[in-house]
């Protein structure tokens, strides 16, 4: 068994997920050993809880078990596909818990108390920064969740996503200052002027 998880080690991701295409547990083994922690801190940064971070990306490495034969190598690296994995089971998480979040919110504020779990600000200002950070291309989004709450530098990103490091630093710049802009709006104005001005 060591010497089986040694070998792998060696096995690039491409490599890994063919052989969890024929059913090699200890390649999907060996692709959650290297991606799983890149893995949970995305989805945690979508979904802001731990438990279902961790429930996003078991459910997203269950899917590399389940399609390992349709990924191609050709269209995208491993690593890009297994995160786009995780990104949308954390997108589906959120939406699920979309409709909790709001009944518990009517249920905690009707008394005409302060809500139990987190000062209402707090949850405004978490709001107002993912709803800012979903209004950017992907490629920037991306870039921006994978850095600050990956804890990737711009040489990692590079490597990474496969693209020159001056075409990451651009990127960056250019989704952080359109970040900037679109949270310096939204605090200056209420939503039915902004509304009407966009």
């Amino acid at each position: 068994m060591q010497t089986v998880a040694h070998d792998l080690a060696h096995f690039s991701d491409e490599a890994l997920v063919a052989l969890v295409a024929r059913g090699e547990e200890s390649a999907l083994a060996e692709l959650y050993d290297r991606l799983g922690g890149i893995a949970y801190s995305l989805a945690l940064r979508v979904l802001r809880d731990r438990a279902l971070a961790e429930d996003a990306v078991q459910e997203a490495f269950l899917a590399v078990w389940r399609s390992a034969a349709r990924f191609v190598p050709e269209r995208a690296r491993a690593q890009s596909w297994i995160l786009t994995l995780v990104h949308r089971r954390a997108v589906d998480l959120v939406r699920r818990e979309a409709v909790r979040r709001t009944e518990r919110l009517d249920d905690t504020d009707r008394p005409g108390g302060e809500p139990a779990d987190q000062p209402t600000w707090l949850r405004y200002e978490r709001e107002r920064v993912q709803k800012a950070l979903r209004t950017l291309p992907d490629q920037q989004r991306e870039l921006i969740e994978l850095a600050y709450y990956g804890g990737f530098t711009q040489s990692q990103l590079a490597d990474r996503v496969g693209v020159p490091l001056g075409t990451v630093k651009s990127r960056m710049f250019t989704g952080l200052s359109r970040l900037g802009e679109l949270l310096r709006d939204d605090e200056r104005e209420p939503w039915s002027a902004r509304t009407s001005t966009s």
